[in-house]
C-alpha cells in the first residue's frame, strides 16, 4: 500500500519528484495521509488525522503549526534549514544597500517628477541632495543569530568591506565551521547595539526572542544606526522603532512585514514577505522536505525536525525496523528491550537519542515484529508512537 502525502499548499514539483509514484499517494485531497506537506498553511486549531506520522514545512519558521501538540503525539515537525538562506541573504543585502543610498525615496522623488525634459533635468539637480546616501565599507553590521542565513548574510558583509558582529549563544558547530573567522562575536545584544550601525535579526520568534529589537537596546545604537527584520515581525518592536526613526535617532527600518504603520512611513521599506520568494527557494525547499519526509516514512530516519532529535542509523541487511518516539524519561530503552526478548527477539543494532523532554529510537531486530509485540511496547506508559519500519 503507497504512503499518503497530503499536499496543504502548492509544493513545487521539483520537490514531489522525490516522492516516486510507485510508492507515494500525493495530493490536496488524501484522507487518513501518513504525512503532511506544507508551507504557510495553518495547523492551528485543525484536526491533524490519526494516521499521520509526520509534518514537512517547506521552509524554515513552523509557527503555523501547532509543534507541541504534535510532539506530545510521537510525530516529528520537519523543516528546511538552510533551503532559502541565499534568497534571504541577497534580500537583506538589497535591504541594506537600499537604506544606506536612500534608494525608495529617492526613486518616489523621480517618479513624480513632471514637466519636460529640461523641466526634469533641473528639478534633478535641485532635488537630488535630500537623498544623499553613505556607503557601507567600514561600517559595522551586528547579524543576531547565526544560523544558515545568519552566517551567509555575516560572511557577505565581510565581502562587501564592513564589519561584522555576530551573536547566538546556540551557534553550532556546522555554522561555526562555515562561518568567516572575521566575524568578531559580540558579548551579549547589548555589546552589539552598541557598537552597531546596523542590525540585522536571523532567530525564530519564541518567548524569548518576542520584542529583542527593544526600545531600550535601540537606544544604545550610533545615531543613523539601520534595523533590518526578514525574520519575524514580532522579533522587532515596532513601536519602540517607529519612535527612534520619528526622533531621527534612526536612519532606517527595513522588514518583511508591511502594516498600516510601517507601508506610509518616509523611513521605512516594508516589502510584501518577499524572504523566501525565488523560484530557487522554492525548489530546494520542496526537494528538502520531501527528502526529509520519505526517508523517515521509508527508514524511521529524522533529520532537521524541530522537536525530536536528529537519528540517523544505517539499515542492518535482513533485520526488521522498529521506531519508537517516547518521553524523555530512564529506563524506556530498558523496558523496549524486555519486551524484544520475551518473545527471543534479539537486537542487532539500536539508536537512542533525546532531546528535551522527549527521545527517539531506532532498532534494527533479527526476525520479525508482530504486531501483539508492537501493541505491547505501545502500551509502555511513555510511548507516544510506535511503528514497523
Amino acid at each position: 500500500m503507497p504512503y499518503r502525502i497530503l499536499t496543504l499548499n502548492n509544493i513545487a514539483p521539483r520537490g514531489l519528484e522525490r516522492l516516486p509514484t510507485e510508492r507515494y499517494q500525493v495530493g490536496s485531497d488524501i484522507e487518513q495521509p501518513d504525512a503532511i506537506l506544507l508551507r504557510s498553511a495553518d495547523l492551528h486549531g485543525v484536526r491533524i488525522a490519526p494516521a499521520v506520522r509526520a509534518i514537512g514545512r517547506a521552509g524554515a519558521g513552523v509557527n503555523n503549526i501547532p509543534v507541541a501538540e504534535m510532539s506530545a503525539r510521537g510525530i516529528p515537525v520537519f523543516n528546511t534549514p538552510g533551503a532559502n538562506a541565499n534568497a534571504v541573504k541577497e534580500l537583506v543585502l538589497a535591504g541594506l544597500l537600499l537604506a544606506a543610498r536612500n534608494i525608495v525615496p529617492a526613486w518616489q522623488f523621480a517618479r513624480g517628477l513632471s514637466g519636460d525634459d529640461a523641466a526634469i533635468e533641473a528639478a534633478v539637480e535641485a532635488g537630488k541632495k535630500g537623498f544623499v546616501g553613505f556607503e557601507l565599507p567600514g561600517r559595522t553590521l551586528g547579524v543576531v543569530g547565526l544560523g544558515a542565513v545568519g552566517v551567509e548574510v555575516a560572511n557577505s558583509a565581510l565581502a562587501l568591506g564592513m564589519k561584522v558582529l555576530g551573536y547566538d549563544p546556540q551557534l553550532t558547530v556546522q555554522r561555526a565551521w562555515q562561518l568567516s573567522a572575521s566575524v568578531e562575536q559580540a558579548l551579549s545584544l547589548e555589546d552589539m547595539f552598541t557598537r552597531s550601525d546596523a542590525i540585522t535579526v536571523h532567530v525564530p520568534l519564541n518567548e524569548h526572542t518576542r520584542g529583542l529589537v527593544s526600545a531600550a537596546r535601540l537606544a544604545l545604537m550610533r545615531r543613523g544606526g539601520t534595523i533590518l527584520n526578514f525574520a519575524r515581525a514580532a522579533i522587532v518592536d515596532e513601536a519602540s522603532v517607529l519612535a527612534a526613526l520619528d526622533a531621527g535617532r534612526l536612519h532606517a527600518y527595513v522588514c518583511d512585514f508591511p502594516n498600516k504603520a510601517l507601508k506610509d512611513h518616509p523611513r521605512t521599506v516594508a516589502l510584501p514577505h518577499l524572504g523566501a520568494s525565488t523560484g530557487e527557494a522554492e525548489e530546494n525547499c520542496a526537494v528538502m522536505v520531501a527528502e526529509q519526509v520519505r526517508d523517515f516514512l521509508e527508514n524511521g530516519n529524522i533529520r532537521n525536525s524541530v522537536n525530536y532529535p536528529e537519528a540517523v542509523l544505517p539499515r542492518v541487511p535482513n533485520t526488521t525496523r522498529l521506531s519508537v518516539a517516547n518521553r524523555n524519561v530512564p529506563n524506556m530503552v530498558g523496558q523496549i528491550s524486555t519486551c524484544l526478548a520475551a518473545q527471543g527477539i534479539n537486537i542487532a543494532d539500536l539508536l537512542n537519542k533525546s532531546r528535551g523532554e522527549y527521545a527517539y529510537t531506532l532498532i534494527d531486530t533479527d526476525g520479525e515484529v508482530s504486531e501483539a509485540l508492537l501493541a505491547s511496547i505501545r502500551a509502555i506508559d511513555g510511548v507516544l508512537a510506535a511503528r514497523i519500519v
